[in-house]
């Protein structure tokens, strides 16, 4: 049960963590293919080959990572809960790995250059693993009721907004200062964002509470790695959240990866990216403010269901747009920010859900394995990833990008276009059919579940 009440600090606290995390997550998003390719000068195909191995590792390590939080557990309680003392191992090494990612590989050359970078990739998403594995576990630990999982998912949403916005706003400043292909303004770039994302961190621990810790205990030998397996093939509402979670970060990744070329390349502006975070921050606080009347009038699966659709259907208009005119950098950065804002109530709502599907897992198996299942929906969202990043980058090589010219040709430019709005628009879509036609928890078998609960 649950030890206390959940409150303000709990879930300022719990906001804190997504916020410290994307302090430096967020630019292996948007800035990490510029590093490769504009500074370390890496071969397409060379870093799509790299971006695999690294992204084969992480799907693999993610779900290792949760099966182990909740078997080390079952083996040796912690007073301080199951996965907060991870957060507090986890957040210098995360700090001093994204310093050391954005720095040591412009030091070398060659292959010596190719082997450091892919090492201190490798080092930087193990520690950004052993973060992001319990603090997105903590939800379902500091949750018990399905008001406490929105409070917390939308608590969550506003953390990650702000800790993707923050280093949107710091980095594009730097690389217009100092140049985008300078290798010193990406170092202190990351310095600055890692720094912040410290302090964050610390506070997502300090404010934090296991609340249902006693609910979460599972003997060691019940925990098993290929648990998993059968999860995906009797938890339906976990198998609709992993299909989102590979179209959405695939939207996502495709995107970042890209956005910069479309600010750079097609609209002329790079540092107009820190103008967009400004636009984007109030739309994603308004939506984050309406999201939970929204849900309460129409039901949370359906509002997302529709906020999917909405968000699809504004990325291909946009796209028409672009094809049929010149739009203006305005323009696009407002229309593109309300496209992506509206698309984020799912991934902001998502957090809640995977509460849900926790819980449905309990009530089919018997079984209360947070970190497992955290773990293995975090591997479906890097498979997104690896989707959007490693097509991302032989995509354009593909539309013939070539980074020694001044001006792009008109096909490399309409191929930008291409990639950054109709895309997004496409993967959408995917995302709302995994909602509309997988996700099966209807309110008769909520009920059953918070019967099950409650015994």
């Amino acid at each position: 049960m649950a030890s206390s009440k959940l409150t303000m600090k709990h879930k300022i606290g719990y906001a804190l963590g997504d916020m410290g995390g994307c302090m430096t997550f967020a630019l292996m998003g948007a800035y990490v293919t510029r590093y490769y390719v504009n500074v370390l000068k890496i071969n397409h195909v060379v870093l799509a080959t790299m971006l695999l191995v690294w992204n084969i590792w992480d799907a693999v390590n993610d779900p290792m990572m949760g099966a182990l939080m909740d078997k080390m557990y079952a083996k040796h309680p912690n007073k301080h809960g199951k996965f907060r003392p991870w957060l507090l191992r986890a957040t210098p090494l995360l700090a001093i790995t994204s310093v050391i990612f954005w720095t040591v590989p412009t030091y070398f050359e060659g292959t010596a250059m190719l082997a450091v970078l892919f090492v201190c990739k490798i080092l930087y998403e193990g520690c950004y693993t052993m973060f992001n594995i319990p603090m997105g576990s903590l939800l379902s630990a500091m949750s018990n009721t399905d008001e406490e999982r929105a409070a917390l998912s939308s608590a969550r949403g506003f953390g990650s907004m702000l800790g993707n916005v923050v280093p949107f706003i710091i980095f594009p400043m730097i690389l217009q200062k100092m140049g985008d292909s300078n290798p010193k303004a990406y170092a202190i770039g990351a310095a600055v964002c890692a720094a912040i994302g410290v302090v964050f961190c610390f506070l997502h621990y300090a404010w934090t509470e296991e609340r249902n810790v006693s609910e979460n205990n599972v003997a060691a030998e019940d925990v098993k790695f290929t648990d998993i397996l059968n999860v995906f093939r009797v938890n339906r509402a976990f198998l609709a959240l992993c299909l989102h979670g590979i179209c959405i970060c695939t939207m996502q990744y495709v995107g970042s990866t890209l956005s910069t070329y479309m600010y750079s390349d097609v609209l002329g502006n790079i540092g107009l990216m820190a103008m967009s975070s400004f636009v984007s921050m109030p739309l994603g606080f308004i939506a984050l403010l309406a999201a939970p009347k929204l849900a309460k009038k129409f039901g949370l699966q359906e509002m997302i269901r529709y906020s999917l659709l909405i968000s699809s259907a504004l990325y291909v208009i946009l796209f028409g747009m672009h094809v049929t005119m010149q739009v203006p950098a305005l323009v696009h950065m407002i229309w593109s920010g309300v496209a992506m804002s509206i698309s984020m109530i799912s991934v902001q709502m998502q957090w809640g859900l995977m509460g849900e599907a926790i819980d449905y897992n309990e009530y089919l198996t018997g079984k209360r394995t947070e970190g497992s299942m955290y773990g293995a929906f975090n591997l479906t969202r890097r498979i997104g990833q690896t989707i959007g990043n490693s097509a991302g980058v032989l995509l354009l090589s593909g539309i013939g990008y070539n980074a020694a010219l001044a001006t792009q040709s008109a096909g490399t430019i309409m191929g930008i276009k291409v990639l950054c709005v109709l895309l997004p628009g496409i993967f959408i879509l995917g995302s709302w059919a995994a909602f509309k036609f997988v996700w099966n928890i209807t309110p008769e078998l909520k009920a059953k579940i918070a019967a099950m609960k409650n015994n």
